[in-house]
């Protein structure tokens, strides 16, 4: 036992995990025959199958949950490359170009690289909150996506009262950010902590007030219900019936999200990293990723109240159809007999072959393999576009899925362009905007939708 114990002591913890399921991994062929040949699996299965089918709902809202958990990482990886690319853009660089295509891979390796860093604690530090804080930073930023629409009927959990859930939970966040900058007995980042406390408290006032006039238009709490309300064109998005609210709500959007101009939680220049200072590794990886988690959530929840969500601008079915070729129903392919095999085994390589050609005759330099090899990547990108079409026409997941996703990284662009272009404000010139201008513009806001309810309603009856 000694020796088991002198050599336990020296795995590391990923040793530690992962030695006690190579075990069960090893043993589990065993353990199913055993188990079938005995009775138990069977009789285990139809317990759990009994099971869940009586708790249905949970197991979806469970499956949901985790599902939405693993959408967040890929997401966060996907923006922080835009963000190095467009501000690339902008000072006229490259941007990365080294880790995997176009350098699509290098937001992935920097977060791996974050996560493989020595996660350390400084002496004297307040541990449990100390280790607490992105957690719960974390969680505020997941637990609001659940409410979110994606599409029809692709959401996590649909209820009469969630945009006043999504307020509710997005409000841990500044507690998260209070218990790092307590925590952690760095003056810098206690600063940190007091400007998130006073900076997204003050900017939830101007948040909440511009929903009011979307939630009097459209008579509900209910995120499903709101984007329904603004089904047609796009001028029954709430954008163009409440103008003042849309910029009200981007602006503390962009407060609440902590980003340029007002990223004074963390402003490099003036306070190190803000409530993050005394942070590394893991835990330092949980601020980041919920900060680029948060400006999606922040842009999918602009676009549902005020870009009508998944709906589009435009039928743009009636134009796909007016473009497509009507096909005779009475037409049996297997009557086509060898025709139709040939067509299938000599189709795509003469179509790869037509692409190629174009780039061997003007590309001097360019071999005919390397042509190829361009035809059959346009052929593949050709194939995938007719298939996401008739995904399109076919399925209305897919089609507000396309329009959800092209509003949310449209808003999450403009994030990133402001952080491009725009300086950082001062903290007090921060805190006189919100409660000297979109507080009362926020009202003003209400008064003149209430009165525009008002005289409609009176001049219907």
């Amino acid at each position: 036992m000694t020796v088991i114990g002198r050599s336990w002591s020296r795995l590391t913890p990923a040793g530690k995990v992962l030695l006690p399921l190579l075990a069960v991994l090893l043993a589990l062929p065993v353990l199913l025959v055993v188990g079938w040949a005995t009775g138990f699996l069977p009789w285990l299965i139809g317990l759990l199958a009994q099971v869940l089918g009586a708790n249905a709902d949970i197991v979806r809202f469970l499956l949901a949950a985790t599902v939405l958990l693993l959408f967040t990482v890929p997401t966060a990886f996907v923006i922080i490359f835009m963000e190095m690319k467009l501000i690339a853009f902008i000072n006229l660089r490259l941007g990365p170009n080294r880790q995997g295509p176009w350098g699509v891979l290098s937001s992935t390796l920097h977060g791996l690289k974050v996560l493989a860093k020595e996660d350390f604690t400084p002496t004297g530090v307040d541990v449990p909150v100390f280790t607490l804080a992105p957690v719960v930073v974390y969680l505020g930023a997941i637990m609001t996506i659940m409410v979110i629409p994606f599409a029809p009927g692709l959401f996590g959990l649909d209820m009469d009262i969630g945009l006043l859930y999504f307020f509710a939970i997005a409000g841990m966040g500044v507690i998260g950010l209070m218990m790092a900058g307590w925590s952690s007995f760095n003056k810098y980042s206690l600063l940190g902590g007091l400007r998130a406390a006073a900076a997204i408290i003050s900017y939830e006032i101007p948040l909440t007030l511009a929903v009011v006039g979307v939630i009097m238009l459209a008579g509900t709490m209910s995120l499903n219900q709101i984007v329904l309300q603004q089904a047609g064109s796009a001028l029954d998005w709430y954008a163009f019936q409440q103008p003042l609210a849309f910029v009200i709500f981007f602006i503390a959007a962009t407060a609440e999200a902590g980003r340029t101009p007002f990223d004074l939680t963390e402003a490099d220049s003036e306070i190190v990293a803000g409530f993050a200072t005394e942070y590394s590794g893991m835990r330092f990886g949980f601020f980041f990723f919920a900060e680029y988690v948060n400006v999606f959530i922040l842009s999918a929840l602009t676009a549902t109240l005020f870009l009508g969500g998944w709906n589009a601008p435009f039928d743009l079915a009636i134009v796909l159809n007016a473009l497509s070729v009507t096909v005779d129903p009475t037409i049996d392919p297997g009557s086509l007999g060898m025709g139709l095999l040939w067509l299938v085994l000599l189709g795509p390589p003469l179509v790869v072959l037509l692409l190629a050609l174009p780039f061997w005759m003007l590309k001097s330099d360019w071999s005919f393999i390397k042509s190829l090899v361009v035809g059959f990547v346009l052929f593949n990108v050709v194939v995938m576009a007719l298939i996401g079409i008739w995904a399109y026409m076919s399925f209305p997941v897919v089609a507000g899925l396309f329009w959800f996703l092209v509003k949310t990284f449209s808003l999450v662009a403009l994030f990133v362009i402001m952080r491009g272009t725009l300086p950082r404000v001062r903290i007090d010139q921060l805190m006189g905007f919100a409660w000297k201008w979109l507080i009362p513009a926020a009202l003003v806001n209400i008064f003149v939708t209430a009165a525009a309810i008002l005289v409609i309603r009176s001049g219907t009856d």
